[in-house]
């Protein structure tokens, strides 16, 4: 190529990896695999490498992924958040450690896992946890004090009252807790998280703490940042003091002397991959000794005495032995491949799901295949493409009759996905109860799907109503249920009878109408009467409401199913109102208007006034626009200020605000 075509590329190299930076780090919802993005990085390395008068301030290889959001207070790290550079190879791990030992003598080292999650500051003052904040772009974070506290494994008060302390760490969803989020979601039919890494940041930077709380997150702390009052002089060593001061540390690292040691400490890491209750997509080689750290120093990017060697993702051949079908709560076939069992990632591996006919067309997949199957840092196997056919083998198609109850299935309104049209399906009502007791449904303690099981063998439900009309006696019929468990049930029942609107509405399960769109719905309508009254255009009028969810709404309602439904709720004394006490609005500088909040308050969180808006019947809105009526800023206030100055959008201080409450109550 001509330096043209290599500046085009490097150019295209920086628009892709960019554009994949924001899927990763900032949406949390990636396109690509790490390997793939680790080979895009790489390539554009060694381009830069070679014609240093191509590379740019802006360019991804100066600096760190993720970008501090708006809708967190920014935090100045101090000591900046690096990160590390990527090797492939042991060649590469070599070559590391012969710079190192270019400008250090004797260097010792540790290496550990590199845990694949989401890199945290938390900072103590007398013991005392006071704020944390995520890396960001290495320089400037995201304030989460709030969902940090969230988090059981991070110690709010330390074993020592240390001065201060400020230490990094990672936070990472557990395989089992991203296994149970994931089944929720696709009970929900909701969009499930691509790995535990995304699950982990997605719910870490979430504006309510207590979803954050519910998604069941850890975090190992491996990194001393500032610390007053104690002297520390090598990695190690400041490793055993994070441990003694109560931090869930690495669960093991490893003092090594020569590069033979840390290769045969990187290969027994990987090899403990598939052991591990959480994901690592690597390990990390650190320099031990802070003083030979200071004396090697960093590049814009990366510190020079630590590296990371990252692991290639692992692909293996198997035969595609058969497709399961499996009913879906709202009617949808989701196609599962049965594997003759490999191992991958040191799991064994027999199952993956093909997504949907579509999916399956574009593979060219057909039963008697041999597959490759690919599990590069992910927990759910993926086929990546067919070796081969089987001699004689035909293209495979889903039934179009219900593997459950043999009714005819079909594609509607040009979704990939097949549905039974029979809303009497066995398979249905089962996912359907499961979904109705739900903890974000109904929330019917006690009522597993173990016992919803026993419940419809034993002839007593066929509705989630028919769970209203169960006896202590029916309980007790069920294998293992004793006289306390029998009543403890049945008063779980009973109590949520009285849950608010918008539980009873998510827990129909109508398609597309997720828990926040069921409670908008709930704070619209107020009962479940209107809402079942309620026209398309009506719902339309709600914000966040597009046109399939109203018609999704308005189709459910005029079924004679869901009214007969309705009627039963009713007679059963199941609440159908909302509960929430609706203020009045009328005459309050609040009502109709929009508001965007940034900056930091004197005394409200942001969520705290967001609510006082929305009691009074105003809206808040993440980004100003020329229809944003007023800007509520306190200190640090940063674009959103200075665009709201551009359009001459009104700002107001706390102060202000205040007056406009005081003048709506």
């Amino acid at each position: 190529m001509d330096i043209n075509e290599i500046k085009a590329r490097a150019e295209e190299l920086r628009s892709q990896i960019l554009y994949h930076n924001n899927r990763y780090y900032n949406e949390d919802a990636p396109e690509i695999s790490d390997y793939e993005y680790d080979m895009l990085l790489r390539e554009l390395e060694q381009i830069e490498a070679e014609y240093p008068e191509l590379i740019t301030p802006d360019s991804p290889t100066q600096r760190v992924g993720g970008d501090a959001a708006e809708k967190f207070s920014p935090v100045e790290h101090i000591v900046p958040m690096e990160s590390l550079h990527d090797s492939f190879s042991h060649q590469e791990i070599r070559d590391f450690d012969q710079r190192v030992r270019e400008t250090v003598s004797d260097p010792k080292y540790v290496v550990e896992p590199k845990i694949d999650g989401l890199s945290v500051s938390a900072e103590y003052r007398n013991g005392i946890f006071v704020r944390g904040s995520t890396r960001g772009d290495g320089k400037v974070g995201e304030d989460i004090t709030d969902n940090l506290k969230t988090i059981r494994s991070l110690p709010m008060k330390l074993k020592r009252p240390v001065p201060f302390l400020e230490v990094r760490g990672e936070v990472y969803m557990s395989i089992g807790s991203f296994e149970r989020l994931t089944a929720r979601q696709e009970e929900n039919e909701e969009k499930t998280f691509k790995n535990p890494r995304n699950a982990a940041a997605g719910s870490l930077r979430q504006k309510n703490s207590k979803i954050t709380k519910e998604r069941e997150l850890d975090i190992f702390v491996f990194n001393v940042q500032r610390i007053e009052g104690e002297e520390l002089e090598s990695h190690k060593q400041s490793l055993d003091f994070l441990r003694e001061l109560g931090f869930t540390t690495l669960p093991f690292y490893h003092l090594c002397s020569s590069a033979d040691e840390v290769l045969e400490k990187i290969d027994e890491i990987g090899d403990q991959r598939g052991q591990l209750s959480f994901q690592i997509d690597g390990a990390v080689v650190k320099l031990d000794s802070f003083d030979q750290r200071e004396a090697l120093g960093s590049t814009s990017k990366f510190p020079r005495w630590a590296e990371a060697y990252k692991y290639p993702p692992e692909e293996k051949e198997t035969e595609l032995l058969d497709v399961e079908i499996n009913v879906g709560r709202t009617g949808v076939l989701t196609p599962t491949a049965i594997f003759a069992p490999i191992t991958l990632a040191g799991t064994t591996v027999s199952r993956a799901t093909l997504h949907n006919e579509e999916f399956i067309s574009e593979k060219e997949i057909r039963i008697g295949d041999t597959v490759i199957l690919r599990k590069a840092g992910e927990i759910i196997p993926e086929v990546v493409s067919v070796v081969r056919h089987k001699e004689g083998s035909e293209p495979y198609r889903i039934p179009r009759i219900c593997p459950s109850c043999g009714s005819p299935v079909s594609f509607e309104n040009g979704e990939a996905a097949l549905r039974c049209t029979n809303t009497e399906c066995p398979a249905q009502l089962m996912r359907h109860l499961i979904h109705f007791v739900s903890r974000d449904a109904m929330d019917i303690d006690g009522l597993g799907e173990k016992v919803l099981h026993a419940l419809e063998e034993n002839n007593l439900i066929h509705s989630p109503t028919d769970l209203y009309r169960l006896s202590r006696e029916d309980i007790l019929k069920l294998d293992g249920k004793k006289d306390k468990s029998a009543d403890n049930l049945i008063n779980a029942i009973e109590k949520s009878k009285s849950n608010d609107l918008y539980r009873l509405v998510f827990g129909l399960g109508i398609r597309h109408i997720g828990q926040r769109a069921a409670k908008l719905l709930a704070d619209k309508f107020r009962t479940l009467d209107e809402i079942a009254a309620a026209k398309a255009e009506e719902i339309l009028a709600i914000e966040g409401f597009g046109d399939i969810m109203a018609e999704s709404v308005v189709t459910y309602f005029s079924l004679e199913k869901s009214k007969e439904l309705i009627r039963e709720i009713k007679e059963l004394g199941i609440n159908t109102k909302n509960l929430t006490e609706k203020t009045d609005v009328t005459g309050s500088p609040f009502s109709g208007k929009t508001f965007v909040i940034t900056g930091t308050l004197p005394n409200y969180k942001r969520s705290e006034a967001a609510a006082v808006i929305e009691r009074f019947g105003g809206k808040v809105s993440g980004s100003v626009s020329k229809k944003t009526d007023y800007v509520l800023a306190g200190e640090e206030a940063g674009s959103k200020l200075t665009k709201a100055q551009q359009l001459g959008v009104r700002i107001i201080d706390e102060s202000e605000f205040e007056r406009m409450k005081t003048e709506s109550e």
